[in-house]
């Protein structure tokens, strides 16, 4: 069955005084369960470690990238196997399940499995605490001499709008892209998560065994937040350009690790927050 990543709805358009019956197309979205398993003893019987809602699509993608940048495994040879299974959903055509086996040679804390979400300022888990986290991953910055011309800048979201494949049929996917430095689109995937479609991109370059991709920027469709910034230092992409604006967290983090951040990229405009020296004009 072949997976299907939108669907026809019926529904009722109200246009001035004018009501009438039409059919719209719709983003699918659905929960992927991400399971961890290996020949060891802790690892023995699959272990869920994360549910998140997404397009279908790519979903080895996802998952690998997921994995990576929560340093859960460190690169494309730590897995043994991955597979799509589960019952398949009869809307989409997917299989709604990735169970990852690693190899038993790779160590895993079960205990810290649990994904960490950040979410407001009353959780607890403070900007310094957060950045620092990413130091213990044994993440560094980037000296990446990446660099990109301002005209070939500003010409990537239209780039982006014309690969947006779903989004043009229905105008609710995020998506994600990695260019070089022409401003060439390298890859792209859509999702209904900004974080699930720069894992999309993060899991395929790891498949291809080109991460660390230091010589490569990511544009996203929407704003930067302290999470994309974060799975953009662990990939060593030295650039991260979004349409809309940044997080005060994500211009910190991007700061401290020498990532160049660009905001409010659109109509021929955008904005600087972190070392522009990668921006050539």
């Amino acid at each position: 069955m072949i997976t299907k990543r939108h669907k026809s709805i019926q529904i009722t358009k109200f246009d001035d005084t004018k009501v009438t019956s039409a059919l719209d197309q719709v983003a699918i979205e659905e929960p992927l369960e991400i399971q961890l398993c290996s020949e060891t003893e802790a690892l023995s019987a699959a272990k869920s470690i994360s549910v998140t809602m997404r397009t279908p699509g790519h979903d080895e993608d996802l998952a690998m990238g997921f994995l990576f940048t929560e340093s859960i495994i460190h690169s494309a040879e730590d897995i043994k196997s991955i597979d799509v299974v589960g019952e398949t959903d009869q809307e989409s055509g997917s299989k709604n399940i990735v169970r990852v086996s690693i190899k038993p040679s790779i160590e895993i804390d079960t205990d810290t499995l649990t994904r960490h979400f950040y979410t407001t300022s009353s959780c607890g888990v403070c900007g310094k605490a957060s950045i620092e986290a990413i130091y213990n991953k044994g993440c560094q910055a980037t000296k990446s001499q990446f660099s990109i011309h301002r005209s070939a800048l500003i010409a990537l979201p239209e780039k982006l709008r014309e690969q947006q494949i779903i989004f043009g049929k229905t105008g609710g996917l995020h998506a994600a892209a990695l260019f070089n430095t022409h401003g060439e689109i390298i890859l792209v995937r859509e999702d209904v998560g900004r974080h699930n479609a720069v894992d999309k991109i993060i899991g395929a370059m790891l498949r291809r065994k080109k991460l660390l991709a230091n010589e490569m920027g990511i544009i996203v469709s929407g704003r930067t937040s302290f999470e994309l910034m974060q799975k953009t230092i662990v990939a060593g992409i030295p650039m991260l350009a979004a349409v809309s604006a940044p997080s005060s967290l994500a211009i910190s983090l991007a700061e401290k690790f020498n990532v160049t951040l660009i905001g409010f990229l659109r109509n021929n405009k955008f904005n600087i927050y972190s070392s522009s020296k990668r921006i050539n004009n």
